[in-house]
C-alpha cells in the first residue's frame, strides 16, 4: 500500500544511504493538519552518537517545533520497526499512531523481540500498524548491507 508519508520516510532513508548511514527514515505527522512537523534519518555514524536514530532525532525536532515534550495526537512513519530505545522514546513522547515498513526480526522491539508495548511497565502504547510499503523499505536496507559486504570484501 502506497503512503505519501512513508514515501517521504523512504526518501530520507535513501539520503541516509547516500551518506553511508544505515538507511532508515522517519517523519512525524500532524494528521489533523495533514502536515509533516518533523523528519530525520539515521545520523549515528556522522555525529558519532549511538542514540542518533531516525526516530529519536525526529522526536527531538518535533518537540522543539511544538514546544512540548509530548506529541499527543501525532503519527510517526518509520521505514524499519523501532528498536527498544526508539520504542521507549515513542511511548514517552505519547505518539498516537506508529506506522512502520520493514519488520526487524533481530533488532525490532514492537512486533519482534521484547515487544516493548506489551510490557506492564510501558505507560503509553501507540496504535501500531506494521508493513506499510514493507517490501520497498526492506529492499533498501538489504541492498545497503549487500553493498557494504561487497565493498568490505574488495
Amino acid at each position: 500500500m502506497e503512503n505519501k508519508y512513508m514515501r517521504r520516510a523512504l526518501e530520507l532513508a535513501e539520503q541516509a544511504a547516500q551518506e553511508d548511514e544505515v538507511p532508515i527514515g522517519c517523519v512525524i505527522v500532524d494528521p489533523q493538519k495533514e502536515t509533516i512537523i518533523a523528519e530525520s534519518y539515521n545520523l549515528s555514524q556522522h555525529v558519532e552518537d549511538a542514540t542518533a536514530h531516525a526516530e529519536i532525532k525526529a522526536i527531538q525536532n518535533a518537540c522543539l517545533k511544538t514546544g512540548s515534550n509530548r506529541l499527543r495526537g501525532m503519527d510517526m512513519y518509520v521505514t524499519l520497526e523501532p528498536c527498544t530505545m526508539c520504542a521507549a522514546a515513542i511511548s514517552f513522547a505519547r505518539i498516537e499512531n506508529l506506522y512502520f515498513g520493514a519488520i526487524d526480526v533481530k533488532g525490532g522491539a514492537v512486533v519482534s523481540g521484547v515487544r516493548f508495548y506489551e510490557q506492564p511497565t510501558c505507560h503509553h502504547k501507540p496504535k501500531v500498524c506494521p508493513g506499510i510499503m514493507a517490501e520497498e523499505c526492506s529492499r533498501l536496507l538489504k541492498d545497503f548491507f549487500k553493498q557494504k559486504r561487497t565493498k568490505n570484501k574488495s
